[in-house]
């Protein structure tokens, strides 16, 4: 199994070229399977994820091809499955995306829990209950579901009792074939939701956004492929910023057109760090000392991500002062802390609770990749520590960072990847 090695002490800096986003093209290649004909989505990043979504499009009948650095293209002549095999789903944890567009595509579906990050409950509640109401028929047994139309997908008026990500793409993917119209109220508003629209709309979608949390969806007999280009992965840029940050690096960031930097470098700014980007990227320069940052609470977009707590919680392990993490969205999120803690930090949980006292050093040590943003943080601790640090099952970071370890490599860090 693959591991980095990783040698602290070197400032993180000179400039890095932001991939695409994860979040992103995952729903967008599961939505290929509504669109005939060809799909070309450019800034596509190389993960272990988008590898597996390309097999389970494969499995339902697709063409996937990669033609050049970051191009992907994706033929669709008509599916010859409906179902999608345990081992397929259980690669990873976004794999449940699949059950709105090919419930769309075939009126049918059959899929196992999918699998990724450990991250705590995964309830599908909110994706079954608004599927239902738009007259599918939904078995659950044995840790898979079974899907049906008897008299195919009907539009609806639904109300989420929370803005979940996955249910809110689900039900997108469903509707955009339906008959009739669809209104999903207190939807998800983070901005990989409005790239999917954006793909959709392309391929002949009818969608409108009717205020910050209401997308209006009227269903079309067919949608076309289209030529699409991913957007800037905005947890990957506040990543490769926190490496700067934390080594008293200075970094400029490229590719970030129509990112919304503000959402994410106000933390940054907090800390003491010096932040500006224009349309195309992003600078930051890391302040003399770091300063913790009272208060931080994981919320749905705008609010801060909870895929940047433990990216957030590896630099504020250095800040001065104390610093609390209030997790709001995993039960289990916390998993890396105790890595953190092995490399010299100062955390204390308390339930969904963590208190960061900030230290003046942490170490180099053995520690194990625990999820995908968890070992992120390693990663993070890793360049800031003294000495050699090791992070093994790394496979959970290849999932989310496109060859993280060459990527700071060329921007200062000793750190190299082993069998």
């Amino acid at each position: 199994m693959n591991r980095l090695i990783i040698k602290g002490g070197n400032r993180i800096g000179g400039e890095i070229k932001l991939q695409g986003a994860k979040n992103s093209i995952l729903p967008i290649m599961s939505a290929t399977v509504l669109a005939k004909g060809e799909t070309i989505l450019k800034n596509c990043p190389e993960l272990s994820d988008v590898y597996a979504a390309g097999r389970i499009l494969t499995h339902l009948g697709c063409r996937v091809r990669k033609e050049k650095d970051g191009v992907l293209s994706i033929s669709n002549n008509g599916l010859d499955k409906c179902s999608i095999p345990d081992k397929l789903m259980c690669e990873m944890r976004s794999s449940i995306i699949f059950l709105g567009a090919v419930l769309g595509e075939c009126g049918e579906c059959s899929l196992c829990f999918p699998g990724g990050c450990q991250l705590g409950p995964r309830p599908l509640d909110i994706h079954l209950s608004a599927l239902r109401k738009m007259g599918v028929n939904v078995v659950e047994e044995h840790g898979c579901i079974k899907c049906r139309t008897p008299h195919g997908i009907k539009g609806s008026n639904i109300m989420l009792p929370f803005p979940s990500v996955g249910a809110t793409e689900n039900i997108i993917l469903a509707a955009v074939r339906a008959s009739g119209d669809t209104e999903i109220r207190n939807a998800a508003r983070e901005p990989e939701i409005h790239d999917l629209l954006s793909y959709l709309r392309a391929c002949g979608a009818k969608i409108e956004c009717a205020g910050e949390s209401t997308i209006h969806i009227s269903g079309v007999s067919s949608l076309h492929g289209c030529e699409h280009s991913i957007m800037p992965d905005r947890i990957a840029a506040a990543t490769y910023m926190a490496a700067s940050a934390v080594t008293d690096g200075a970094l400029r960031l490229t590719n970030t057109g129509g990112l919304d930097a503000d959402s994410f470098s106000v933390f940054f700014e907090q800390m003491g760090c010096s932040v500006y980007h224009d349309q195309e990227s992003i600078y930051i320069k890391s302040g003399k000392k770091l300063k913790a940052i009272k208060s931080l609470k994981t919320m749905p977009y705008p609010g801060f991500p909870t895929d940047m707590q433990a990216i957030m919680m590896a630099v504020l392990s250095r800040a001065e002062g104390t610093s609390v993490f209030e997790e709001n969205i995993f039960e289990s999120r916390y998993k890396h802390v105790d890595a953190l803690n092995k490399m010299g930090a100062d955390i204390k949980v308390y339930g969904k609770i963590a208190v960061v006292e900030g230290v003046n050093r942490l170490y180099g040590a053995d520690v194990r990749a625990t999820d995908l943003r968890g070992g992120a943080s390693m990663v993070l601790a890793a360049l800031s520590a003294e000495g050699t640090t090791t992070i093994s099952d790394i496979n959970h970071i290849d999932r989310g960072y496109e060859k993280i370890d060459v990527i700071l490599s060329s921007a200062g860090a000793e750190i190299e990847r082993k069998s």
